[in-house]
């Protein structure tokens, strides 16, 4: 009856992470928007195709503003894309300067959105909105302060919206415990992600995106088998950050695709792509001294069971990673 527990709540957890994961490959919402002339604006509107909720996730723009063309939304990757143009006869002479450009239906979704815009002039703008700030106003002069939150603030929400991730750097947490050790091996990670996501970013090399998806799945595995193999001295216990940072490598493969998708501001490219990874770190961080407060506010009350329970973690990385193995590896050969 105990082992039929602990398979129901390992296969609940399993299905509730495994539907997190899947909502890892979701970007945020994009809306491009491209000056044409003084009162002419053209728009591009991607969104994920998966939504979370029967709220359609709309751009808004100023009320003298109207639709003039539009073209029927086609599938573009995990994306739905419309392209629209707009007339906006009553704005100033600066155009959207001074004016609303927002997205309604962000706190129902639970999603965020990046907003770029690029003026005639030259002038470029980009704004991550959400739920609590649905809209921004346009200012006069771009800032790059904004590049670096807006971009810091992907990054966060990247690595705690990739489930995956997430659970390859608790693996990683499993496995060498705390201290230096930790400190070498998430550093290790981060570096190697840090390389791939940066050189496949600048277009430096492109990549197979479902066959890097199955690896990561499959790292997280291995990762798993590893961690059963507890008591071994081979290398890779006594030097956890070669595992980590060639790992890092396929991990920041998967960043890419969704800053790819999500799209870098041309005159600003090097301080965003600084910045997602310094934000993907943070969340990096932030994860896992929640895990250690947890562990930390549980280790006592836990202490009878403690013996009983040291392999549940590893058996649900083991079971949520050969799901997605299998999986993936489907879709990488469908």
């Amino acid at each position: 009856m105990r082992r039929l527990l602990v398979s129901i709540v390992l296969l609940s957890v399993g299905l509730g992470l495994t539907n997190a994961a899947s909502a890892h490959r979701f970007a945020p919402s994009l809306l491009k928007i491209n000056q044409i002339d003084a009162s002419q604006y053209h728009l591009v509107w991607k969104t994920p195709v998966q939504a979370t909720s029967n709220v359609p996730l709309l751009p808004t723009w100023p009320e003298s503003c109207a639709v003039t063309q539009s073209s029927p939304p086609h599938v573009e990757g995990t994306g739905k894309v419309t392209s629209l143009q707009i007339t906006c006869a009553d704005l100033g002479e600066d155009g959207l300067v001074g004016d609303a450009i927002g997205v309604s239906g962000l706190g129902a979704n639970q999603a965020s959105a990046m907003v770029m815009l690029r003026m005639a002039d030259g002038r470029q703008y980009q704004e991550v909105l959400n739920a609590e700030q649905a809209e921004f106003i346009v200012p006069a002069e771009p800032s790059a302060g904004e590049v670096v939150t807006d971009y810091s603030v992907l990054g966060i929400e990247h690595i705690w919206g990739g489930i995956d991730h997430l659970l390859f750097v608790f693996g990683l947490l499993l496995l060498v415990g705390g201290g230096a050790r930790l400190l070498w091996t998430i550093t290790a990670f981060t570096v190697g992600h840090s390389i791939t996501l940066s050189l496949v970013t600048l277009g430096f090399f492109d990549y197979p995106v479902a066959l890097v998806e199955f690896t990561i799945a499959l790292s997280i595995f291995v990762l798993a088998v590893e961690l059963t193999r507890k008591g071994s001295n081979d290398l890779l216990w006594r030097h956890p950050w070669w595992l980590a940072g060639g790992f890092g490598l396929l991990h920041g493969m998967g960043f890419a695709g969704a800053l790819a998708e999500t799209g870098l501001p041309q005159d600003n490219v090097p301080l965003a792509l600084l910045f997602f990874n310094v934000g993907i770190e943070l969340g990096q961080i932030a994860f896992i001294l929640v895990v250690l407060l947890l562990w930390w506010l549980l280790r006592r009350p836990l202490a009878p069971w403690q013996e009983r329970l040291r392999w549940v973690p590893v058996y649900v990385l083991g079971s949520l990673s050969a799901m997605w193995c299998i999986e993936r590896g489907l879709e990488a050969l469908a």
